[in-house]
């Protein structure tokens, strides 16, 4: 964890009433225990807050989230930095420069988007509309073409209609994600949404979301196709008990790959040749 709490309040989320707002940690302990982390022997380092974007914004130290990844990257040492979450509010042209120029951070960003349709995204209090998530998902191929690009949607927000959620179904048509965290709407006592008109059945917004990961499964499984043939690095991180594919590994971008390898291998970055793809998981071997 690098930072605690959140100031976006968003209408459906508690969390900045219970976990307060935002604190940063300090700069330079982070980047302490990272150096320690890699000195220990550790390949993969994630960075977690509620809004990781925002971070250092109470600090006044004139150094932020970008920064930090810098400077971690910059630690001696073969390990990959990851990060979440990611709020489109405060992810810049900075952020995905930074990204795409160092070599050590994963090209992953997982970026909520929640709904495709700006209506909704207003009363969500996100601070975005959908013409703005657009540009930025733009914005982050133009720097990093092959980046791994994940969300969270909800659907059935409180008076979003069949046209609200026709709007998310395109942006995902659009944007295509590699994978989705999706949920039915559920209302959180002392949250504005909570109160707010929710007329559509759970039964409608249980089609709609069945529709919803529909799509996202089955663009997922597309994706995972056109990885067949390739060869990645991946960090080899256990055994699975699973038969042949006996170990577990992740690409750059977090994909979860099954491979048919050595336990030996476990702990190490290695080329893998990827085999086979369904919606969930690659499958690979170590590539000669």
């Amino acid at each position: 964890s690098i930072m605690y709490g959140c100031n976006n309040f968003c209408t459906y989320c508690i969390v900045p009433y219970v976990r307060g707002r935002e604190r940063s940690r300090k700069f330079d302990d982070v980047v302490a225990e990272a150096r320690a982390l890699v000195e220990a022997g550790y390949k993969d380092i994630t960075l977690l807050g509620q809004n990781v974007n925002s971070y250092g914004k109470d600090l006044d130290e004139g150094r932020d989230f970008a920064d930090l990844i810098r400077e971690i990257n910059a630690i001696p040492g073969d390990f990959l930095i990851r990060f979440m979450t990611s709020h489109p509010r405060d992810a810049t042209e900075k952020l995905f420069r930074t990204m795409a120029e160092c070599e050590k951070c994963a090209k992953h960003i997982h970026l909520p988007v929640q709904s495709g349709s700006s209506r909704v995204l207003k009363a969500m209090n996100r601070h975005y509309d959908r013409e703005k998530y657009l540009a930025l998902v733009d914005m982050a191929r133009s720097y990093m073409p092959d980046i791994v690009l994940t969300t969270d949607i909800i659907v059935g927000f409180p008076g979003e209609t069949a046209e609200d959620f026709a709007e998310t179904l395109s942006l995902v048509e659009q944007v295509r994600y590699d994978a989705m965290f999706t949920f039915i709407f559920s209302p959180r006592e002392g949250t504005p949404a909570a109160t707010m008109p929710d007329p559509v059945s759970r039964e409608e917004k249980q089609v709609w979301f069945d529709q919803l990961v529909e799509t996202a499964n089955r663009i997922s499984g597309e994706k995972h196709q056109e990885y067949i043939g390739r060869k990645l690095r991946v960090l080899v991180d256990g055994e699975t008990g699973r038969g042949e594919y006996n170990l577990s590994a992740r690409t750059n971008g977090g994909r979860l790959v099954h491979l048919k390898a050595d336990p030996s291998l476990v702990g190490s970055f290695i080329e893998a040749e990827i085999t086979d793809g369904n919606t969930w998981a690659l499958y690979g071997v170590p590539a000669e």
